[in-house]
């Protein structure tokens, strides 16, 4: 991604010390503020809620008192400078067919409002402007910063973030996310069907 575009989407901060590194050390970097943002959201007192609200664009955002399981990605990529709302707009308004809304949810053009608080339109995202990776069932195959995606009963999709903190026996990493009850922390990686397994850095968009 193009450093202009950058300077809009990061904290100054942030994208400074992203210049400086060596390559190989900027999804490192990245991805332990990413894991601390998400820790973050565990703090907060969020009621799952997930109707469709009209919000700003961009930097739009539901009450911060509500939200949904991508909201939990969306607040933890967006406290780093990185807003999703419009990465993902920006990408349907080009690429409309390559997201599922219309076979999803019958829509004829991309909705600033609600299409980056979906899941399938997330995991199109991140497939296209990062990096897809291999569904696993070793817990060493998810790396602090990932992005996991199952399929809940009742063909419910869900999304959370891996972190940098394991199960009690050792074999898994726990997972930020909210399924109902706000964000939380959590050993249930292997407790659904998993459908993606993502990295998504925005300085590059592949690491």
């Amino acid at each position: 991604m193009p450093v202009v575009v950058l300077s809009r989407l990061l904290k100054p901060g942030l994208l400074l010390s992203l210049l400086l590194l060596p390559q190989h050390s900027i999804a490192e970097v990245f991805s332990d503020k990413l894991v601390e943002a998400a820790l973050k959201r565990t703090e907060q007192q969020v009621r799952y809620d997930g109707r469709y609200v009209r919000i700003a664009y961009p930097n739009g955002d539901v009450p911060a008192d509500i939200g949904v399981c991508t909201d939990v990605v969306i607040r933890s990529y967006r406290a780093l400078g990185t807003d999703l709302q419009q990465l993902v707009h920006e990408d349907m308004r080009g690429n409309f067919a390559a997201y599922p809304s219309k076979r999803i949810w019958g829509l004829t053009r991309p909705d600033s409002n609600i299409d980056h608080r979906r899941v399938p339109n997330l995991q199109t995202f991140f497939s296209r402007h990062g990096k897809s990776l291999t569904v696993s069932q070793q817990g060493s195959s998810y790396q602090p910063g990932d992005l996991v995606t199952w399929m809940l009963p009742g063909n419910l999709p869900h999304i959370g973030i891996v972190v940098n903190r394991t199960s009690a026996d050792g074999l898994r990493p726990l997972i930020v996310h909210n399924i109902g009850a706000g964000p939380v922390l959590a050993d249930m990686l292997f407790d659904y069907n998993i459908t993606g397994h993502y990295r998504f850095t925005p300085d590059t968009g592949s690491q």
